[in-house]
């Protein structure tokens, strides 16, 4: 999917912060798009780092706090990419994921925000997966190892 968006049109840019958070993001957000113009589509992917905090209504927060950010800076088409399932990393990780996947569906739709539904597109396909990370797309290229990225 990175790769695919990459490649669409040879003025996207790809920012990529490995490890990042939700707000983390948000914060660099500013940096991220000052003097690019008003870019056509926003995809922001985070939020996986965050739940192995176990703070479920923090991180709805973050959400919010980070879709505010983007819209006050931007008039682009906004979209949140949403977490892909883990592979082999036990029960307590996925059901995390799964939930936010649910709340973030439901609430980019109420928020008029795009999204992108990863789980189905990865659910049960472990090819897709590297050996090392188990939750990295194979997909993706080399500069980008981490799933926390804004586009």
């Amino acid at each position: 999917m990175v790769w695919f968006i990459r490649k669409v049109n040879f003025f996207s840019r790809l920012s990529c912060f490995p490890g990042a958070r939700v707000l983390d993001v948000a914060r660099r957000l500013p940096t991220v798009l000052r003097h690019r113009g008003d870019p056509g589509t926003v995809i922001l992917h985070v939020g996986t780092n965050d739940t192995s905090a176990r703070r479920s209504e923090v991180l709805k927060e973050h959400f919010r706090t980070l879709l505010d950010t983007a819209r006050r800076l931007t008039r682009a088409r906004l979209l949140i990419s949403g977490p892909m399932p883990t592979y082999r990393r036990g029960s307590q990780p996925f059901s995390r994921l799964y939930a936010l996947h649910c709340w973030l569906r439901d609430w980019c739709s109420a928020s008029g925000v795009g999204y992108v539904d990863n789980w189905e597109s990865f659910r049960e396909r472990p090819a897709l997966f590297q050996p090392k990370t188990g939750f990295t797309p194979a997909a993706w290229d080399p500069p980008c190892p981490s799933p926390a990225a804004v586009f």
